[in-house]
């Protein structure tokens, strides 16, 4: 979980049917916590989730960008392939 150095927290309100807060209020129970905090700490794995998919995808482009040696040597020119 990356933290930030502004640690300030701010309220968001959302809406949900009753019966998604009961069942939430029992999970958040058997976890120890708030729906609040099940909230906040499912919020952030998603956003770490989302960073590391995006770092992965510049790395993978980086690498295609730069293409891969297999090794070996070519031994004939583009013309004498080409060779009409």
């Amino acid at each position: 979980m990356a933290t930030t150095k502004n640690n300030s927290k701010q309220n968001l309100t959302i809406s949900l049917d009753r019966e998604a807060i009961r069942k939430a209020k029992i999970v958040a129970a058997r976890r120890s916590t708030s729906i609040s905090g099940l909230l906040a700490r499912q919020i952030e794995i998603l956003i770490g989730e989302e960073e590391a998919y995006e770092r992965a995808e510049r790395q993978a482009l980086t690498l295609l960008d730069e293409g891969f040696h297999l090794g070996g040597k070519i031994q004939t020119s583009r013309d004498d392939l080409h060779e009409r």
